[in-house]
């Protein structure tokens, strides 16, 4: 069983929800980068996605786009999230989430990119700005290596996506969906929650695989308005902000871990 299908299956026996948790791999260092991400997995994170900095990232905001900036200044890119997640894969079983664009993916091949994140030791890929109707391509070269493809919805959603989600769902089942709380970018501070928790809910229910809910997220607060009818939440935006902050190695640690542990207790109240 993919890793991600048994965290989910082991979530709901324990009727918990899902702290889905997001680096930008390369910010400040690959080597750093791996410290965090088993630090997010010490203190309660479920699954890892682990983003691939992008010249161009269009669905992540400021603190995202800084932080891609950074990482590709110091030479990282999908080699770079790759090698981290093959040392993150020798230390622990968490699910890894391959978080990026096309770009990189078309210009490697699809079939070697994918087979790469394999052997990497990942367990699905979340491609940004891939339209459900263009990935059957993706999604068949990762089934044939094992792995999921995420796809994403939005209040913007109309019928005919959700029910193409819904298709590909039953055509390679397995995963989770990804909500997006609000139309626009990461790290948005106004999404409205409450709301985005509903239709997480909705979602599981027409396409019958667990959704999460991000963008916004920023505190154990909202982590639980978010998570009240979804299968769990992401935090993206707010991790890489106390990353940016942090003077030092041990600074960005700690304030990290301190997050985690706050979101992973608001979520455990809430289930």
């Amino acid at each position: 069983m993919n890793r991600i299908d048994a965290r989910f299956a082991a979530l709901r026996r324990e009727s918990r929800k899902a702290l889905v948790a997001y680096l930008c791999i390369g910010d400040p260092s690959l080597d750093e980068s791996v410290d965090l991400a088993l630090a997010c997995v010490e203190a309660g994170a479920d699954i890892l996605e682990l983003g691939v900095p992008f010249s161009d990232p269009t669905a992540d905001g400021p603190a995202i786009a800084r932080a891609s900036q950074r990482a590709i200044a110091r030479g990282g890119g999908l080699d770079g999230t790759l090698a981290v997640a093959r040392r993150v894969r020798a230390a622990t079983d968490v699910p890894i989430v391959l978080f990026g664009y096309c770009n990189p993916l078309y210009v490697r091949g699809l079939d070697r990119a994918v087979a790469q994140a394999a052997e990497a030791g990942v367990d699905a890929l979340l491609v940004v700005d891939l339209p459900i109707d263009e990935a059957d391509g993706l999604r068949a070269s990762a089934a044939a290596q094992g792995l999921h493809v995420v796809p994403l919805l939005a209040p913007t959603s109309i019928a005919p996506r959700r029910a193409a989600v819904a298709e590909a769902a039953r055509r390679y089942p397995g995963g989770f969906v990804y909500y997006v709380s609000v139309a626009g970018v990461t790290g948005n501070a106004e999404a409205p929650l409450a709301e985005a928790s509903r239709a997480a809910e909705a979602i599981r229910n027409e396409v019958g695989l667990p959704t999460v809910v991000g963008f916004g997220i920023d505190g154990a607060g909202k982590a639980r308005a978010a998570a009240e009818r979804a299968d769990g939440v992401v935090v993206g935006t707010a991790l890489v902000r106390r990353i940016e902050e942090g003077a030092t190695a041990e600074d960005r640690r700690r304030s990290v871990v301190t997050l985690v542990r706050e979101l992973r207790d608001a979520l455990d109240r809430t289930s």
